[in-house]
């Protein structure tokens, strides 16, 4: 299975997860998915009132300058972890 083949299985797999995972581990994930699947962060930050979009934001630009292949692969990683602890 190539690494863009298991990064799109965990990701199916981690949106099915028995218990929610908590706001922190969520705001990881959302960093990484956005990098591998987008690249560096192209759009401007939010307004300080929209709290989510900027934690979402905030996440994001914090992955900047990680290669597409390190973010699917730290992705896989924390997903899995995920997983196991929440369980499916």
């Amino acid at each position: 299975m190539s690494l863009k083949e298991e990064f799109e299985k965990i990701a199916d797999d981690v949106k099915k997860v028995k218990t929610r995972p908590t706001d922190d581990e969520l705001k990881e994930l959302y960093g990484l998915y956005k990098q591998a699947t987008v690249g560096d962060i192209n759009i401007d930050a939010p307004g300080m009132l929209d709290l989510k979009a900027k934690a979402k934001w905030e996440a994001w630009n914090l992955r900047k300058g990680t290669s597409k292949e390190d973010a699917m692969a730290a992705y896989i990683s924390k997903a899995k972890e995920i997983v196991l602890k929440y369980g499916l």
